[in-house]
């Protein structure tokens, strides 16, 4: 029995619980929320009866093993240290950090204190992934990638009147890129390794978050397309395109419904059955890395995540120096 503490009061905490609950060694113990009346309510809607408002409180209470983290992406990193510095494991949102330091330092905390941190992408987890990963030899040599997922924000309406929420605000370090470009960034990495070089263009919002966006990298004999975006939804699929065929995925932060469509014109659907849950491979595979007194994943791995990491600081750099210099 792993017992979990949550930090964050939202619909992916919810989604998470509802989860990770069908595992049978997962324990919900105690929630966290700024005030305590949140604290309550969330708690009281899952039928828990531990919560804190303090973090420190709860990072050194003997009641939690783990902790699921899904704060803003600024706080991602702060708070990771925190717990994994008192023994806990955590399994932390993706993106892991909001740079490239920042994860060198929850990577080597984990290290220090023999814990298990791990980033929450669940994708990667996905049965229809894995199949992915085992049927790539099939197309032949790949000499394209190309990975979209673009999904109108609801907060985007608010924007547009004048109301900017953390999803649009820079300091929590969001904006399009690392709430959803990440989903296409992760597979690529995981599937072909870190890339030559990027290129990135974005559509910037004046609140200083990027909306939309694509990122070419470059490798020796092939390129990945990243297609993001909050501002735009978009009805198209992922496709790894080789030599020999396409691989199709319907939806890359997710794959359901994967096929291999040859070049003699036959398809092969090679989508595996999976939950409708989606986190809940993630949240296994955690608990069952916890049993097994492992402190990495070998599929999340540390390098995943900082080559991830690597390229995403990369990225906004470019997207910075490019909304600065239109701006002067």
């Amino acid at each position: 029995m792993v017992r979990f503490g949550i930090i964050g009061t939202n619909w992916i905490t919810d989604s998470f619980i509802q989860a990770a609950s069908k595992l049978e060694d997962f324990h919900l113990t105690a929630v966290y929320s700024r005030t305590a009346k949140r604290a309550d309510e969330f708690a009281s809607k899952h039928g828990v009866i531990l919560t804190f408002t303090n973090l420190e409180e709860m990072a050194k209470s003997d009641a939690i093993d783990a902790v699921y983290i899904a704060s803003p992406n600024s706080l991602h990193a702060e708070q990771s240290i925190l717990f994994l510095s008192n023994r806990k494991h955590v399994l932390c949102e993706k993106p892991l950090a909001s740079n490239f330091h920042e994860a060198e330092k929850m990577i080597a905390t984990a290290q220090k204190n023999n814990v298990l941190l791990m980033e929450a992408m669940k994708s990667t987890f996905i049965p229809s992934f894995q199949s992915i990963k085992e049927n790539l030899p099939r197309i032949g040599r790949v000499r394209k990638f190309i990975a979209n997922y673009c999904q109108y924000s609801s907060r985007y309406d608010k924007y547009k009147q004048g109301i900017i929420l953390n999803a649009f605000k820079p300091e929590f370090s969001n904006g399009a890129l690392m709430d959803l470009g990440v989903y296409c960034i992760y597979p690529v990495v995981v599937l072909f390794g870190k890339p030559n070089s990027l290129q990135a263009n974005v559509y910037m919002l004046q609140s200083g978050v990027d909306g939309a966006g694509s990122i070419l990298f470059s490798y020796a004999d092939m390129d990945a397309t990243i297609i993001y975006s909050k501002i735009t939804n978009s009805v198209l699929p992922s496709e790894i395109q080789g030599e020999n065929g396409s691989i199709v995925i319907d939806k890359i932060s997710e794959p359901s419904k994967v096929e291999i469509h040859y070049n003699d014109g036959t398809i092969e659907n090679i989508s595996q059955k999976q939950f409708t849950e989606t986190m809940y491979y993630e949240a296994k595979a955690f608990i069952q890395l916890i049993n097994e007194g492992k402190t990495e994943s070998d599929i999340n791995t540390f390098e995943h995540s900082l080559v991830t990491a690597k390229l995403m600081e990369e990225a906004r750099k470019q997207i910075s120096l490019t909304y600065i210099a239109d701006n002067n």
